[in-house]
């Protein structure tokens, strides 16, 4: 159980701060990720993490130090938060390999990724729908 809370822990700390591909991927922006947990596990931190910086995993570290105290809530959320980061991160890099042929003939030529995905959300009827989720599913659209 307390290396279950460590990872939720690690993994909340990510979703403050900052998987298939091929089927939807159901993600969340970091941005969501941070109002989410602060209305799920904002009187929780207030209660057991007051004070505490979100820098150096000081309220991940004190969440798992005080978890008896934390509410189910904020338990269940902070690890549906952390799975869909982790969805998201994995379509991010999925993208790469989903996308390959599409930027070697829709979009040859254009350097950087900015630019290649760019192209690639431009040409989306061209991509095909494999591509286009994994743009989706990456939180790029």
């Amino acid at each position: 159980m307390k290396s279950r809370i460590a990872f939720i822990g690690a993994g909340a700390l990510v979703a403050f701060l900052s998987l298939s591909v091929v089927a939807r991927a159901d993600t969340i922006s970091y941005a969501d990720a941070v109002t989410t947990l602060a209305k799920s596990c904002g009187e929780d931190i207030k209660k057991v993490c007051s004070g505490l910086n979100l820098g150096n995993n000081a309220i991940t570290n004190c969440l798992q130090k005080n978890a008896a105290k934390v509410s189910p809530t904020c338990t269940s959320t902070l690890a549906g938060v952390i799975a869909s980061i982790k969805q998201r991160q994995a379509a991010q890099i999925a993208y790469y390999t989903v996308c390959r042929r599409n930027m070697a003939t829709t979009c040859k030529g254009v350097k950087g990724d900015g630019n290649m995905l760019s192209c690639l959300v431009k040409a989306d009827r061209v991509t095909g729908p494999k591509c286009s989720q994994a743009i989706t599913d990456a939180g790029w659209r």
